[in-house]
């Protein structure tokens, strides 16, 4: 399942309560250790809005009290606007402290929730990344995490603040008269239906908006990666309208969604607001107002004044809180991606013994890759996998690595179920060296490290056991030398020599060897064939070679053809084969070369 597809895949309106449901509850899940911190928060916001209400209380008491009657006590409206003052005052310092308290909460938990999305990523079988684009896992991990902290800042700051400020004003009009309150009252279902119809228009557009992000993202990386071939190949051009495309798109979506925001958000609530207010008015103005009635028309118009600006600014949030629950469902969906089992077993590999019995496996069903294969490979024995194009080497080897499960038949080492040893103490007890050598943008030191903790001296010897310790010592600072990104600083063999070194840091018992020398010179291939041969009979090795003479020397070259085991031996058994599938490879290459 590719990435991008699941989350609102057509902008559809009707998935917009799932993704609200799922966002909801990714948002408690990530906030969960946050408990106490949110339910104090609220609290203190809920006695804020209480001292907030206070106000227009006390101003109606001021002037039913003092203004209309004419009594001007000086110490007593001292006192009643000092209380007025320092209501307000100490209401902002409790909303500023525990907004900022909130805000807290919001960065820990995007950043635990980021976190989990990437150690997520990380355990993810190799056949999800088979179908997945790197663009759009990064705009995952990254921009969607990100847009989550917006639902955290908009429901957490601005909704929960405004809702309880809300509620508070609702309540002190209760108090002075429910009638009017009931109007007033207007305003919650008037919003509802607002917010209702803006989901429902602006749900297609925020969900094509963020697809169409993802698809930049996505084709940048593709670009940027494969800069030499588009360049050789002069696909600037076509890259560039593609580009041009994409963003158009994206710029159509994100207008589509504005236009939205621009008819049903703060026009609607002003139009609402001057109404609320006209009907108040007019409603006062139907009867005889006496002394009381005008402290609480003063009253109630501040009070509309605090139930609209809140109102208004819980919609205005409706933009970004459509995008993060889009993105929020979308981070959801990669959560759900399943991952293997783990498993704990105590099993170790003692001494790399490798049986293969009846393997059979296809990448789907109905296509059979690998047909009832066999083959033992004892202990500290050298075996070479060769084959054409589409033999399915690449495809034993995945499932030597446990990258994928076969359909059937079973893979022990020294005698144990492959499924039952643990994934910390399998990938301490295999070495893979790929095709393509991954390196990191650090040091020498870092790329043959990858964060295990090695000393000094077990890097050392992992790189003389590679024959490139000597080439190391003579960069400009050693194994402190930086790399650059994916080892820019070094040819394409070198590189190779360091991977291997990374391979052998961890002491192996079984090294896997993926067409290691098919991108690298002859006097390297040579180094590489003498590394080999010192790990004979200490170390498991399977190496699948595309140059022959790379595994020449192994115990057993085994031939695959179409998924089956054609024919096996050493390389003088298998040149004996008349017009064998080895034989004619192997006759080529020497032309060739």
């Amino acid at each position: 399942m590719q990435p991008e597809t699941n989350a609102n895949p057509a902008g559809n309106p009707t998935e917009a309560p799932r993704n609200t449901r799922r966002a909801v509850a990714l948002l408690l899940h990530a906030a969960a250790p946050e408990r106490r911190h949110v339910v104090l928060g609220t609290l203190w916001l809920v006695a804020a809005a209480l001292l907030e209400a206070l106000g227009p209380l006390l101003g109606k008491y001021f002037i039913d009290q003092y203004l209309l009657p004419r009594h001007f006590d000086a110490t007593d409206i001292g006192l009643l606007l000092g209380g007025i003052l320092l209501a307000g005052c100490v209401a902002s310092v409790i909303r500023y402290a525990q907004l900022t308290r909130l805000a807290g909460v919001a960065m820990r938990s995007v950043k635990r929730l980021r976190e989990e999305v990437y150690g997520h990523v990380l355990r993810l079988p190799m056949a999800f990344f088979d179908k997945a684009i790197t663009g759009q896992l990064v705009s995952r991990v990254t921009n969607d995490t990100e847009q989550v902290k917006n639902l955290y800042v908009q429901v957490l700051f601005v909704m929960l603040d405004s809702s309880i400020v809300v509620l508070g004003a609702m309540g002190a009009m209760a108090w002075l008269d429910w009638r009017l309150m009931l109007i007033v009252l207007t305003l919650i279902p008037a919003v509802v239906v607002i917010v209702w119809f803006y989901q429902r228009w602006s749900a297609p557009a925020v969900a094509r908006a963020r697809q169409k992000r993802s698809d930049i993202n996505a084709q940048m990386s593709e670009s940027i990666a494969g800069m030499p071939v588009l360049q050789a190949s002069n696909a600037q051009q076509r890259f560039r309208d593609k580009f041009e495309r994409t963003n158009q798109q994206h710029l159509g979506a994100r207008i589509a969604e504005m236009r939205v925001n621009a008819w049903l958000l703060r026009p609607m609530l002003d139009l609402i607001n001057v109404l609320l207010l006209a009907v108040v008015i007019y409603s006062f103005g139907q009867r005889t107002l006496g002394a009381l009635e005008i402290g609480i028309l003063y009253a109630f118009v501040s009070y509309i004044g605090r139930v609209v600006d809140p109102l208004i600014q819980i919609t205005l949030q409706f933009g970004q809180l459509q995008q993060a629950v889009v993105a929020a469902a979308r981070v959801d969906t990669l959560l759900q991606e399943q991952r293997p089992a783990a498993v704990t077993g105590p099993e170790r590999i003692s001494e790399g013994a490798i049986r293969i019995e009846n393997l059979r496996f296809g990448y789907a069903p109905e296509t059979v890759v690998l047909h009832d294969l066999s083959l033992h490979v004892p202990a500290g024995g050298f075996y070479g996998l060769v084959g054409h194009t589409g033999s399915g080497k690449s495809t034993l080897l995945s499932l030597l690595l446990r990258f994928y499960q076969p359909s059937s038949g079973h893979i022990t080492l020294d005698g144990v179920a492959l499924a039952k040893f643990s994934d910390e103490h399998f990938r301490a007890d295999v070495g893979l060296v790929p095709q393509d050598p991954f390196l990191l943008a650090a040091s020498v030191r870092d790329n043959i490290d990858m964060g295990r903790g090695l000393s000094q001296a077990e890097i050392e010897t992992a790189a003389r056991a590679a024959h490139c310790h000597d080439f190391i010592t003579q960069l400009e600072q050693g194994y402190d030398t930086l790399l650059g990104e994916g080892g820019a600083r070094l040819s394409v063999g070198q590189k190779q020599l360091i991977a291997i070194a990374r391979a052998l840091g961890g002491k192996p018992r079984i090294l896997f060897l993926d067409e290691a020398t098919a991108h690298i010179d002859s006097e390297t291939e040579q180094i590489v064939q003498v590394a080999l041969s010192e790990l004979r009979g200490r170390v498991t090795v399977v190496a699948i070679a595309h140059r022959l003479s790379t595994i020449r020397a192994a115990d057993c070259i085994v031939v695959l053809n179409h998924g089956r085991i054609a024919e096996q031996g050493t390389h003088e058994v298998l040149m004996e084969i008349d017009q064998g599938i080895y034989q004619r490879l192997y006759l080529l290459q020497q032309i060739g070369d």
